[in-house]
């Protein structure tokens, strides 16, 4: 049955991708915007419901290294192995706004955390934690976000020609069941897999920490991985690369922020290595992007590559 279950879980992802990616794109022409923006905003924030649930739930039973962990683990998966599989498929296209704007703000992201949770060397405290305030602040962080986004909508339907409704044959409510029905698919898919494959890979003996460095953390990235892919191979490579940026924005100020304001998240002196490493990756991936304004093939092939050096690593480390 577990097994089963697992295959139910893999269909219900790839086919949910499917309907999800067609519906959002399809929108976004309906509503005269760019795909980007909606990979920024619909599809990240989306296929990020597993990170927000896992992150919520564990700062709410006061497990700040899940909480931590969880966003910090994921960014670092989706900018190395998700962005690097993606380009593998199909080279990712980058506009110039993304480099000039999104990806820094990623980049911002994940310097403001390191700064955040360093206490200890900045404060002199006897611990590091993400305070409530400190909480919030990320989350105001995210509404300037969000401000940009909406500005960049209003500013992209003005440029852009309205395209009739009957040339591009869509239907509203169609295109909202194919989104909202397809983000379903990926996140109770999601979760069936997790779910399973724990199941699965405990019975064959494999310890529970590995489980849950290899299995439940790539696990709740598994829609970013499923819609990148799905969106590449539908030659969507701006819902794609939006997918990611927008992931890891809405991973760190909407998530970690609203973690820290639900509890204080305390922190674990381990995860600075990782932090450090997600800072490093979000960096190279602003380099990559400047190369002809594309991440190729090869690029794809080395963020993959970053990514299993750093699974061996964390594996050896604990």
């Amino acid at each position: 049955m577990t097994y089963l279950l697992l295959l139910v879980g893999f269909a219900l992802l790839i086919k949910g991708a499917d309907y999800f990616v067609e519906g959002a794109s399809t929108i976004a022409q309906t509503l005269r915007v760019s795909p980007m923006l909606i990979g920024l905003t619909i599809v990240a924030f989306g296929t990020s419901a597993p990170e927000a649930s896992v992150s919520f739930i564990a700062a709410l039973e006061g497990n700040s290294d899940v909480a931590i962990g969880n966003v910090v683990g994921s960014n670092i998966f989706n900018t190395t192995f998700i962005l690097g599989a993606t380009a593998i498929v199909f080279p990712l296209a980058v506009q110039s706004d993304t480099i000039r704007k999104e990806i820094p703000f990623a980049l911002l992201g994940a310097i403001s955390l390191l700064i955040l949770i360093s206490d200890v060397q900045l404060q002199f405290s006897e611990v590091n934690l993400i305070t409530r305030t400190e909480g919030i602040l990320l989350l105001l962080f995210f509404v300037i976000f969000l401000y940009y986004v909406f500005e960049m909508a209003r500013n992209n339907r003005n440029t852009q020609e309205e395209v009739p409704t009957d040339t591009i044959n869509v239907s509203w409510i169609k295109n909202l069941i194919f989104t909202i029905g397809g983000l379903a698919g990926i996140v109770f898919g999601g979760s069936l897999v997790v779910e399973n494959s724990i199941d699965i890979a405990l019975s064959l003996g494999m310890s529970e920490t590995l489980v849950g460095l290899t299995i439940v953390a790539v696990g709740t990235s598994l829609p970013e991985l499923v819609t990148s892919i799905t969106a590449a191979l539908k030659k969507q490579t701006e819902i794609a690369l939006g997918n990611i940026v927008g992931s890891n924005i809405f991973n760190i100020f909407f998530i970690l922020g609203a973690s820290a304001t639900i509890h204080p998240l305390a922190v674990d002196p381990k995860i600075f290595m990782d932090i450090w490493l997600m800072i490093f990756v979000t960096f190279l991936l602003l380099i990559l992007s400047r190369t002809q304004h594309k991440i190729s093939k090869i690029e794809g092939v080395i963020l993959a590559i970053i990514y299993i050096i750093y699974v061996t690593f964390i594996i050896l480390r604990n």
